[in-house]
């Protein structure tokens, strides 16, 4: 399941994880972004209790935007530990997005 997160929660989010996070970071005006939705929701729903997924608006969080510098939507990272380890920028295939996620699992 995919979860929405705001700037006010997302380094406490990304401290307390147990497992990879993945957040999409996305715009309601976005057309890219609307058909990544539900490729995310599919690979959430594949790997479930390995790695928690999240959504975060760019437009009404620019804190956390600005400071992963996300200047593209959709963009998707995959944090470990806190830290970014892997970027998407644009729209990709569920194989492509599941395949760099698997990795960090």
């Amino acid at each position: 399941m995919v979860q929405e997160i705001k700037d006010v929660d997302f380094t406490k989010t990304l401290e307390e994880a147990s497992t990879p996070i993945v957040v999409d970071f996305w715009a309601s005006w976005c057309g890219p972004c609307k058909m990544l939705a539900p490729v995310i929701d599919e690979i959430s729903e594949e790997l479930d209790d390995k790695v928690k997924f999240l959504k975060l608006n760019v437009d009404e969080n620019p804190v956390t935007s600005t400071q992963y510098r996300v200047a593209s939507i959709p963009t998707v990272m995959v944090f470990k530990g806190g830290k970014v380890v892997d970027t998407l920028v644009g729209f990709r295939p569920k194989e492509a997005i599941k395949g760099v996620i698997e990795k960090h699992i």
